[in-house]
């Protein structure tokens, strides 16, 4: 990601013309679509994606977790619909299930379906296609968009937009290929809600960004965290609070390797002997275990500490030292109210799409009674 930038940064007078035909191209295709030139599928259920406006690590995952979580708590049959990025399924639309190929499923979609065991995790990279399938087979209330906020062949009723830090400050308004942004700022008035993960206090900071270039757009701004709560043994699946202070060595293949070093340290209270950084989505060999179990022996580690999305990956290769961080996502303060993070706001939100939606289905199926009966005359 950095290199990335820093070629950006170096070619600006080059790229930036370029970013400019791209923004107009991807404007053009969001008013085909709003004028329904291109034709797209509304879910028969409330439908919410989860995406961003640029690439990197946001949170999405996470959120889209949380979401799962959520259904699954207040009884809600819920399908999450993603394009499973790498997956490689015999047919589709594939059903990913708790023990499926990393290399078929896609590492996130199966760490969602491993850890959401209620919830239907449908790959496919036409998501229509996916979603009426799985619409006919579940019936679910609610629908997930995964990386969705540009995929608008598939309509929803809430886009929420996650936004890094950087996006707020370097990376603002820097369209592909000049910077990470798939869209221009304009893109952001479809938003229902902004969510920056970020720490009250760093969320504080950004408070002159928040009025300056959010503002604008009238929409919640909600801060959230990743926190880990417990490690868990990979192949045992035993928990535990921490490695009691054992030597560690850290292992990711993720989008945000320096957050993860971050976390896992101030988690543990010290730093791992080394991280080894793989890229992300890597497709973890034998080679690779064996490679991380010399280094771990070369350091005197007793512990070889990874991402849940990794450990989905690395699997039953796994030995011994393997441990997986367990997390948590955490709502903290918003710009409506120190007391009305983001679950509070979603609750009240879908209770009252839910119970809209409920009234129009009754009055269309007693309009459709009405218009079936004969009359008398």
């Amino acid at each position: 990601m950095t290199d990335i930038t820093t070629i950006q940064n170096s070619l600006a007078p080059i790229l930036k013309p370029l970013s400019w035909v791209y923004g107009a191209g991807m404007c053009m295709r969001d008013s085909l679509y709003r004028r329904g030139l291109i034709r797209s599928w509304e879910p028969e259920a409330l439908t919410v994606s989860v995406g961003n406006i640029g690439w990197g690590g946001s949170g999405k995952t996470p959120v889209a977790g949380w979401l799962l979580d959520w259904a699954e708590k207040n009884n809600i049959e819920a399908l999450l619909l993603t394009r499973g990025y790498k997956a490689k399924p015999v047919s589709y639309p594939y059903l990913v299930k708790p023990g499926a190929l990393p290399e078929e499923a896609g590492d996130e979609p199966l760490m969602l379906a491993t850890e959401h065991r209620k919830a239907h995790v449908v790959v496919d990279p036409d998501r229509t296609r996916g979603g009426k399938w799985a619409m006919k087979k579940f019936h679910p209330r609610l629908v997930i968009l995964d990386d969705g906020f540009q995929h608008m062949a598939v309509k929803r009723h809430f886009n929420l937009v996650l936004l890094r830090i950087e996006d707020l400050d370097s990376q603002w308004n820097r369209v592909i290929p000049s910077g990470s942004w798939r869209e221009p700022p304009s893109a952001l008035n479809r938003a229902d809600a902004f969510m920056i993960k970020a720490s009250p206090n760093a969320f504080k900071k950004l408070g002159p960004y928040l009025t300056e270039r959010l503002g604008k757009f009238r929409k919640p701004v909600f801060s959230f965290q990743i926190r880990p709560t417990s490690v868990q043994h990979v192949l045992t699946q035993e928990r535990r609070p921490d490695l009691g202070g054992a030597r560690y060595l850290l292992v990711s293949g993720v989008g945000s390797p320096k957050q993860v070093q971050h976390t896992t340290q101030k988690y543990f209270g010290y730093p791992p002997a080394k991280h080894l950084v793989y890229p992300d989505h890597h497709s973890y060999t034998k080679n690779d275990v064996l490679d991380l179990q010399a280094a771990a022996r070369n350091l005197e580690c007793e512990a070889i500490v990874c991402t849940p999305k990794d450990a989905v990956k690395l699997g039953p290769m796994c030995t011994e030292e393997f441990w997986q961080l367990n997390l948590r996502t955490d709502f903290g303060p918003s710009t409506i109210g120190q007391d009305s993070p983001f679950d509070a706001w979603w609750g009240r939100r879908f209770e009252t799409f839910d119970r809209r939606r409920r009234e129009g289905l009754q009055a269309a199926a007693e309009e459709a009674m009405q218009d079936d009966t004969p009359s008398n005359g």
